[in-house]
């Protein structure tokens, strides 16, 4: 068993997805796996591609794809080898993974999406549309108008029809499960809600009236509220186009009709995910995708280790998991390992957005004082929390309420820990000689070692927090992800990370601090902040946010909603992960795409 080569033989498109997609065989092939990746590293470590002996190992020096393109090539052909770890769902409406997400670049075009040029991956760029879309009312109303010549797998045409009726599969919550449902909360009337284009009722019902479409190359959307955001919203796979006639509901994802470079052309538990070119992708429609590979190949349902041995043996070309190389890799990465050409000269080093934070509920005693919230603060040292989370390889230490990566932020203190400002804020808040209270902590490994090192710094200050490790697969939906049940089980400290689904400073903050964000499951809000005068200054950040209005303006207006929900003491920000990125040994024309904390599907090369 190998990586597919010329020799492939593909079973119908219509084919299901496999049990190793899903997980429940994927032990068994990861162990195929590392039998073949031994024997490649004990053949050649040098690596090579598509049977090419001797392929020089490419370098270009550390970080050389975060700012400019790492290896550039515009050369076609080849089969740029892919490794991940689970993938949810290939179907573009139910996936709620990034690197899925990037994967799915190469077959599920947008209106906009983001861009591939070097060091700007943040921002937006036009794809099925010809402009990032017009709004004359501050976000309220978005009119796109779709290019001309873009077109599905099957030869048809792409309308705008196809681009609503993709939406509107976001909506059949009982059939496509799983994938993100921001338009479903932007666009759904709560008098009269849409279930989507799958049910049986009123036909007048089967399409969603906030989406309107003209004519073949022109969608309008009329959202409940302003969001100046929106573009992100459908910037997101589940905004794709999906032709209603190959719609096949929630087994789609076995066959997904693309609009892109690429068309999934097989799934098997053997041979792997495989994409081949599409025929009916015309390259002047599209100035985001370079489509330089002849196929794309993608083994899945790897392990960490297993993707790293991958690319350091040759028989891998990038790692679209986005959760960069193990502890162990980084170990022999930091020891210039590499021979003539060194793996730092493959690394690009980037934060990776993920903030590592302790969440206070304001609702739980005694956190409902924030001089006792203050006393906690008061009382961690980050520099402690770094070098349990990694060291400063793998964590940055971080006060602010705003990732890294996001320009414009609050200034960064990095308070050391001041156990008499600890002890003077407990009398403050009638706790003199302190407190106990419950730290619910996602039950794996690293994040328990986290909460025991807070525990200890806590307890230094007469705060006895009880570390309680909880399932990690229902931590975030139902453990804390419930105000009930947090505030049944009293849990006075949350352990979390949050990430955002846009690099934008809104999707970062809104869902952390804005009284109308909390919800009775699935909560975000995990502080239960429900300050009028946060949620004011969110919308006073987004009014500022108009693309009409001063770029400088907004951000002043979301630095001062971070700083004013720092200033609770509800969240302690500790620390945001760093990922480290290897690139394969012939892997060309490699951009870090940011949003997906890996190198960009879109661009990538092997020649």
């Amino acid at each position: 068993m190998g990586w597919v080569g010329s020799t492939l033989q593909r079973p119908p498109r219509s084919s299901r997805l496999p049990g190793w997609l899903t997980g429940t065989a994927g032990r068994v092939l990861g162990l195929a796996l590392v039998v073949l990746l031994v024997v490649a590293v004990a053949v050649s470590c040098s690596g090579g591609g598509d049977g090419d002996a001797g392929v020089p190992v490419l370098g270009d020096g550390p970080d050389a794809g975060v700012q400019d393109v790492r290896s550039p090539s515009e050369e076609t052909g080849g089969t740029l080898r892919v490794v991940a770890g689970e993938i949810d769902s290939l179907d573009p409406q139910r996936s709620y993974r990034p690197g899925v997400w990037n994967l799915m670049r190469l077959y599920a075009r947008t209106l906009v999406t983001y861009s591939s040029e070097p060091g700007a991956t943040a921002d937006l760029a036009p794809d099925l549309a010809t402009d990032l879309g017009s709004t004359p009312d501050g976000g309220l109303t978005w009119t796109f108008t779709l290019r001309q010549g873009a077109r599905f797998e099957n030869g048809r045409a792409i309308t705008s029809r196809d681009v609503k009726y993709g939406i509107e599969r976001s909506f059949a919550s009982d059939v496509i499960v799983g994938g993100p449902t921001y338009t479903v909360e932007l666009l759904d009337d709560p008098a009269n809600p849409y279930a989507g284009p799958y049910q049986d009722e009123d036909p007048a019902k089967l399409s969603l009236a906030a989406i309107e479409t003209p004519d073949d190359a022109t969608i309008v959307f009329r959202l409940r509220t302003a969001r100046p955001d929106f573009p992100y919203v459908l910037a997101l796979p589940s905004s794709s186009p999906v032709p209603i006639e190959n719609d096949t509901g929630a087994a789609y994802g076995a066959d997904p009709v693309s609009s892109g470079p690429y068309a999934v052309t097989t799934v098997d538990a053997e041979t792997g995910i495989v994409l081949d070119r599409n025929p009916q992708w015309d390259p002047a429609t599209d100035e985001v995708r370079t489509a330089l590979p002849d196929r794309v190949v993608v083994r899945t349902g790897l392990s960490s280790l297993e993707r790293d041995q991958a690319l350091l043996a040759g028989s891998a070309d990038l790692d679209i998991s986005g959760s960069g190389v193990h502890l162990a890799t980084g170990a022999r990465l930091a020891e210039g390992a590499g021979g003539e050409v060194p793996l730092t000269d493959r690394v690009d080093d980037v934060p990776s957005g993920a903030v590592r934070l302790l969440a206070l509920p304001t609702d739980v005693a005694p956190m409902t004082d924030p001089n006792c919230r203050a006393a906690v603060a008061a009382a961690i040292d980050r520099t402690a929390v770094q070098e349990v989370a990694g060291g400063p390889e793998r964590a940055v230490r971080t006060s602010r309420l705003w990732p890294a990566a996001l320009p414009a932020g609050p200034e960064e203190e990095d308070p050391g820990a001041d156990v008499a400002a600890a002890r003077e804020a407990l009398a403050a808040c009638g706790q003199p000689e302190g407190f106990s209270t419950v730290l619910a902590v996602p039950d794996a490994e690293a994040s328990v070692a986290v909460a025991e090192t807070v525990a200890t710094q806590l307890a230094e200050v007469g705060i006895t927090a009880e570390v309680r490790p909880l399932p990690a697969a229902s931590f975030y939906a139902t453990d804390v992800g419930s105000p009930d049940n947090v505030a049944r089980n009293g849990y006075g400290i949350v352990l979390a990370t949050w990430t955002a689904d846009f690099p934008t400073p809104g999707s970062f903050l809104v869902p952390l601090v804005d009284g109308r964000s909390v919800s009775l499951v699935g909560n975000t809000n995990y502080a239960r902040l429900t300050d009028p005068a946060l949620s004011a200054a969110v919308d006073a950040a987004r009014a500022a946010s108009d693309p009409a209005a001063d770029p400088a303006a907004a951000a002043t207006a979301w630095r001062d909603v971070a700083t004013a929900a720092r200033a609770t003491g509800a969240y302690v920000p500790l620390v945001e992960s760093r990922v480290q990125l290897l690139a394969g040994q012939r892997l060309r024309n490699a951009v870090v795409m940011r949003p997906y904390v890996g190198y960009d599907l879109a661009t990538a090369g092997v020649r």
